[in-house]
């Protein structure tokens, strides 16, 4: 009919369908995001909730003993904010106002360490980084600046600090259920099966990622603070607070988390940069060799060349969340295909094709 050929039609048409879905996925970003990280934080108070679950009497429902886990939470940041928050608060203000002065400054320039092959053409050196930093240094306040408007618009989303844990509850409360119900549609079979199996590794997965990333995340936290706060290094616990959490974005927020220690300490006068470097490469060999992999166990295994790859290409697709998901969307499509393989599904074989049968001993 028109001369269009039906097939041709067909696959024009799908195509446009699946268009259409991601520029919808597409729209709903944010959304989708909010509800992702909602899952995530569920899956991280999921133990804490067994627990609970299972030191209180038979007669308690699950929602007291969700209700339970949330109270404890709460009382958890609290004591956290007033141990230690209004010391990070007191360093950031103070680091704020003399950032600027110390980048123009050049006596730090002074303690640069530079191995023993280039303290011949030392002046040569710290000439070169005396012109860089003091151009860098003009358009810093113009950065920090911008940095502060970005920051005030962005309160309009602290909403979604209460919506993710509020989503997490009935992620929490209802989520077996919505996930019964769903795999209710597919009946009884393979399929099924099929399912609920890389269901049930694709929720280990995430939940021991997620559980490795808090316990890296306060392993960082805590070397930082007893190391920097040991040597004297100045804002100390700030820097700690900002290396803690920079442990959840793959590679790139360690490294991060590295640079800026070593240069903030290092413009305050901060006689042990190099000391902090060595510590810095012991940190991340204890926490990439011995306590990640000890965490994580047999449940993600992936090359870091991976890994590297899908950290920098979420950020060109997605920013700082991009970076954030990248490893599990990875973990995830490693749990599939491992699944696909094992079941032995492959492409069909073109049309008019005959495949052997299968040879018989």
């Amino acid at each position: 009919m028109l001369g269009i050929d039906r097939r041709t039609a067909h696959a024009v048409w799908t195509a446009l369908v699946i268009l259409l879905g991601v520029w919808l996925v597409w729209l709903a970003r944010n959304t989708i995001v909010l509800f992702a990280l909602s899952l995530l934080f569920a899956y991280l108070l999921t133990p804490v909730l067994r627990l609970v679950h299972r030191f209180t009497p038979g007669r308690v429902s699950p929602e007291v003993s969700l209700a339970i886990v949330y109270l404890l939470l709460v009382a958890l940041i609290t004591s956290a904010g007033i141990a230690i928050g209004s010391r990070i608060g007191e360093e950031a203000s103070n680091l704020a106002s003399k950032l600027p002065a110390l980048v123009q400054d050049p006596q730090w320039e002074n303690h640069i360490p530079l191995p023993q092959w280039l303290e011949p053409h030392r002046a040569s050196v710290v000439e070169f980084l005396r012109s860089e930093v003091l151009a860098g240094g003009r358009d810093i306040v113009p950065y920090l600046q911008r940095m502060a408007e970005q920051l005030v618009l962005g309160v309009r989303f602290v909403g979604y600090l209460v919506l993710v844990p509020v989503l997490a509850f009935f992620f929490l409360k209802d989520g077996e259920r919505l996930l019964a119900r769903l795999l209710g549609q597919l009946g009884h079979g393979p399929a099924r099966t099929s399912v609920e199996e890389i269901l049930a590794d694709t929720d280990r997965v995430l939940g021991q990622y997620m559980r490795a990333l808090v316990l890296q995340s306060l392993s960082a936290f805590l070397c930082y603070s007893l190391f920097l706060t040991s040597t004297g290094a100045p804002y100390a616990i700030l820097l700690s607070a900002i290396a803690g959490p920079l442990e959840f974005l793959p590679v790139i927020g360690p490294l991060t988390a590295g640079v800026v220690t070593a240069f903030v300490t290092g413009i305050a006068g901060y006689p042990h940069v190099v000391w902090f470097v060595i510590f810095w490469l012991l940190l991340r060999g204890f926490q990439d060799y011995a306590l990640v992999p000890f965490l994580l166990g047999a449940g993600i295994e992936m090359n870091p060349l991976l890994i590297l790859f899908g950290v920098l290409a979420g950020e060109q697709v997605a920013g700082v969340a991009g970076m954030f998901f990248s490893v599990p969307i990875i973990a995830i499509s490693t749990v599939i295909v491992g699944h696909l393989r094992k079941n032995g599904i492959s492409p069909a074989p073109p049309a008019g094709v005959r495949t052997p049968p299968d040879s018989v001993e």
